[in-house]
């Protein structure tokens, strides 16, 4: 049925010029060969392995500080929450611990001292094992008694144990108002290279995120960690000079006692506080030492990170 108004002629509705111009344009569309897009010449895209330090991905970890800071705050609170004595509890260890060592080892065994009043001399070694220890035992169990965190919600899994060590921060700066009380009553003076505890203390803290990291990616797998590292932290402190002083030890077994870390960062902390020359070649280990545990553990946690949430 055909219509025609004015000098247009319409076929179902449809003008008749038009329908005659797209169906003499159709075929043609069809014939026409698209065109081959045109290779670059050098690639788009190179596909790689990782390089090591990328695994570490620390960009991420400094994006999220301030959920370190929440996750050591509330360890904090946990620790002294319904305790009678409280923030008491961070200076009554290396304290009583102190008064033991002593009475056994300052009063019977008559160990030396390096003319040190022996009371300040193993307080000054307690106070930063004393945090050492208690920050990898807490680090080392944090993934386990955090498993539903972990299971529920995505974030960097090394603010945990970063966070458990960084919790004990608090103790050590509590416990050290002690020691100044005590050097007080002793009549010992600070020497000029006390600010030294403050990177000594910097240190201490890197060298005990690096063991914990490592203590507590170990055990969630392997849950005999849990059990080894207390026997294993009471062996590290005969092996650290705590008790007695380097000196103490013979020269040609020294360095045996400086492939330690701790050795050389608590001889640091007493030759800070007490007027004696600082051991820079058993620093420049200990701090080696420290560097080489952190980014170890990290990148072993790393590896393991992807399995916590199937294995915890």
């Amino acid at each position: 049925m055909s219509s025609t108004i004015g000098p247009v002629s319409l076929k179902g509705g449809v003008r008749e010029d038009a329908l005659d111009t797209a169906q003499a344009g159709y075929p043609r569309a069809l014939e026409t060969p698209e065109r081959e897009p045109e290779l670059s010449a050098s690639p788009v895209m190179t596909i790689q392995p990782r390089r090591w330090w990328a695994v570490l991905d620390l960009r991420e970890v400094w994006m999220r500080r301030d959920l370190l800071y929440l996750l050591a705050w509330r360890d904090v609170k946990v620790r002294y929450k319904q305790t009678v004595l409280g923030a008491a509890w961070a200076v009554l260890q290396p304290l009583l611990t102190m008064v033991v060592f002593t009475l056994f080892f300052g009063k019977l065994a008559r160990v030396p001292s390096d003319g040190i009043p022996y009371p300040i001399f193993a307080y000054a070694g307690l106070l930063p094992w004393t945090f050492f220890s208690n920050a990898v035992t807490n680090g080392g169990n944090s993934l386990v008694n955090n498993a539903a965190l972990i299971t529920k919600v995505y974030f960097p899994r090394m603010l945990i144990p970063g966070a458990a060590v960084c919790a004990g921060l608090v103790d050590f700066g509590i416990a050290s108002l002690i020691l100044i009380g005590l050097m007080a009553y002793y009549g010992v003076a600070l020497s000029s290279g006390a600010a030294m505890v403050i990177p000594l203390a910097m240190l201490t803290t890197m060298l005990a995120v690096g063991v914990g990291m490592g203590m507590s990616a170990l055990n969630v797998k392997y849950r005999d960690v849990r059990h080894a590292m207390p026997f294993a932290i009471q062996l590290w402190m005969f092996a650290t000079p705590i008790i007695y002083p380097a000196s103490l030890i013979p020269s040609k077994w020294r360095w045996l006692l400086w492939a330690n870390p701790l050795s050389g960062l608590i001889e640091g902390f007493r030759a800070a506080l007490f007027h004696r020359a600082f051991n820079w070649p058993a620093l420049a280990v200990s701090t080696a030492l420290a560097m080489v545990v952190l980014v170890g553990s990290a990148y072993v946690f790393r590896q393991m990170e992807r399995e916590f949430a199937d294995v915890i």
